[in-house]
């Protein structure tokens, strides 16, 4: 699967455990569309992890149009009444950079 989008904030980098870190970021996904005549636009902002190495994170800045290839996950969480709950991320295996970064 395939999104393209902006990066609404710099990268961050979280360690898992000792040996392991994450790269996380969030990315707003614009769609147009027709409805009734009129042209529409919304945005779907998609949580995203790329866990092949952190190197990339000084990169991704805000505003740096992205193109990335990877898959959805469902993670499980539990809220704090006790429900059950899920929270749905973009695991990213490959980041095409499409414009430059400020760093």
């Amino acid at each position: 699967m395939e999104i393209t989008g902006r990066l609404v904030a710099d990268a961050t980098v979280r360690a898992v455990n000792e040996d392991k870190k994450v790269t996380g970021f969030r990315v707003a996904v614009n769609r147009t569309y027709q409805s009734k005549g009129e042209r529409k636009e919304e945005t779907a902002f998609v949580d995203c992890t790329y866990w092949r190495g952190e190197g990339i994170a000084p990169y991704l800045t805000k505003g740096m149009l992205v193109q990335l290839s990877g898959f959805m996950t469902a993670e499980p969480w539990v809220s704090r009444d006790g429900e059950p709950m899920a929270s749905l991320r973009f695991r990213t295996e490959q980041i095409q950079m499409l414009t430059k970064s400020a760093n």
